[in-house]
């Protein structure tokens, strides 16, 4: 398998740092300004952008790199502790949502120096972990839309629970298939710098 390029400079790396500078823009908006049509639209981009800027990398040459494989997934990271903390304090999702969201990192953190101590930098993404993250950044928005008095608000909200309901279930079956590769590396691979010999 080849290797992904040392390119800084990329599409996919670009949308990524966007989208990590419109997170305080978006808590602002939220939180303090109570711009929720500002907020929805930049809770809107940043979903398009996480869904664009995997296509990109995959099926556009040359747009592929280290540092975008480490930078999309940690921007995730930071948008699914960001964006449901912030919710939960402008009174959109209950704190038990956000919780469960943060607290499912955690663990999965939490296994980090297990798999470093294998020799290996982090396990790669799955494809049912980067589809809860697009159905929790869908249905943020669409929760978000729903905080007005109409009734198209009311009809948008809902199908925004349905979209966070599905994308927790997701989010949590995708930590359990994470947990499963973590104990496979660990009976697996011996630990870095410990050969058989050393046994």
């Amino acid at each position: 398998m080849t290797q992904a390029p040392d390119r800084v400079l990329t599409i996919p790396n670009v949308l990524s740092v966007i989208r990590l500078v419109l997170l305080p823009v978006f808590l602002y908006l939220l939180l303090v300004s109570h711009a929720y049509g500002w907020a929805v639209a930049i809770l809107m981009f940043s979903g398009f952008s996480d869904w664009a800027d995997g296509k990109i990398a995959r099926l556009v040459a040359n747009q592929s790199s280290r540092l975008g494989a480490l930078l999309d997934p940690l921007v995730d990271r930071i948008y699914m502790l960001a964006v449901p903390l912030g919710l939960a304090a402008a009174g959109v999702v209950p704190w038990w949502l956000m919780a469960t969201l943060i607290g499912r990192d955690l663990v999965l953190a939490a296994t980090l120096p297990v798999v470093r101590s294998r020799g290996l930098t982090a396990l790669p993404v799955t494809y049912i972990g980067k589809a809860a993250t697009f159905a929790l950044m869908s249905g943020f928005p669409l929760v978000l839309l729903g905080q007005w008095d109409a009734q198209w608000s009311r009809v948008v909200g809902a199908c925004g629970w349905g979209f966070l309901i599905w994308g927790v279930g997701m989010y949590l079956w995708s930590a359990v298939l994470y947990l499963l590769q973590v104990r496979l590396v660990v009976t697996t691979l011996p630990k870095a710098g410990v050969s058989d010999a050393d046994g």
